[in-house]
């Protein structure tokens, strides 16, 4: 009567997974400290160009959008005064 499959199982509670490489390694340091969790934009800036007036994110110095850098529009860069 008593079949094993029948009994009750007992709920599993969620455990963090045991594996070190999904675990984070920071975890353990000050909070000024640890790793920022950074964006996909993080590394890029807001940019209008000047010659065109075109809105972008970029990641490069300059601020030419590519049609214009195209077309070989170059803007003189102010010279630093001692």
């Amino acid at each position: 009567m008593n079949d094993p499959k029948d009994s009750p199982k007992p709920k599993k509670e969620h455990q963090m997974p045991a594996c070190s490489c999904v675990q984070d390694p920071f975890a353990s340091l000050p909070p000024d400290l640890q790793s920022k969790n950074k964006t996909w934009k993080s590394g890029f800036r807001p940019v209008t160009c000047p010659c065109c007036s075109l809105e972008y994110w970029t990641n490069c110095e300059g601020d030419l959008c590519t049609d214009c850098q195209m077309k070989g529009i170059q803007i003189p860069k102010a010279e630093k005064q001692s």
